[in-house]
C-alpha cells in the first residue's frame, strides 16, 4: 500500500470528517483520478510523438493513449485524426504513487520552487497543475531527450468545491504557495 494512501486513511480522512461539513461519510472528498497529458506538434517531428508516448510511459509507469485532433483548424495546419499528443489516465494504486513521486521528488527539483499555485482550481474541485519539461521526474534521462516538452497533470477528486479540495490537497502534502494558499 502506497504511503500517501495510507496517510489519505490514518490522517486526513479522520481531519476531513472532524470539520463537520459532512453529514455523510461517503461524501467526504478524495481522489478520483490523475490526468497526464502531453501535447505535441507531431507534424515536425514523426519521431516526436514516439518519443513523448516513451517519456510519458517511464513517467507513470503505465501505456499512454494517443489523442488525434477531432476538429480541422487551417491556421494551425491542423486536419482532424491528425496524432497531437499522449494522455494517460491514473486512478488507484499507482495514482496515489504518482502524486507522491510529484509532490516529494519532483516538486522540489523545480528551480526556484516556492509552491504550486493554490488558485489552479477548475470550480468543481479539480486541480490543474502545468509543468515546463519532463526532464523534472527522476525517470527521465535528461541526456536522452530530444526536445523538452512540457505536460498538464490533472488532479480529479470528489470534492464539489474548491475550498474541500484544495483542503483535502493540503492534507496529503501538495506544496502550495505560501500565504495566499490561506486566502481563497
Amino acid at each position: 500500500m502506497s504511503v500517501l494512501k495510507e496517510k489519505y486513511a490514518s490522517t486526513v480522512l479522520p481531519a476531513l470528517k472532524a470539520t463537520g461539513r459532512f453529514a455523510n461519510p461517503m461524501t467526504v472528498p478524495r481522489l478520483k483520478k490523475v490526468v497526464v497529458n502531453m501535447g505535441v506538434d507531431a507534424q515536425l517531428d514523426r519521431d516526436l510523438l514516439k518519443a513523448v508516448t516513451e517519456d510519458l510511459a517511464k513517467i507513470t509507469g503505465q501505456k499512454p493513449v494517443t489523442t488525434h485532433a477531432t476538429k480541422s483548424i487551417a491556421n494551425f495546419k491542423l486536419r482532424e485524426g491528425m496524432p497531437i499528443g499522449a494522455k494517460v489516465t491514473l486512478r488507484g494504486e499507482r495514482m496515489y504513487e504518482f502524486l507522491e513521486r510529484l509532490m516529494h521528488a519532483t516538486l522540489p527539483r523545480i528551480r526556484d520552487f516556492r509552491g504550486v499555485n493554490p488558485k489552479a482550481f477548475d470550480g468543481r474541485g479539480n486541480y490543474t497543475l502545468g509543468l515546463k519539461e519532463q526532464t523534472l521526474f527522476p525517470e527521465i534521462d535528461a541526456d536522452k531527450v530530444k526536445r523538452v516538452q512540457g505536460m498538464d497533470i490533472t488532479i480529479v477528486t470528489s470534492a464539489t468545491t474548491d475550498d474541500d479540495a484544495r483542503e483535502l490537497l493540503k492534507l496529503l502534502g501538495m506544496p502550495f504557495a505560501g500565504a495566499s494558499a490561506e486566502q481563497k
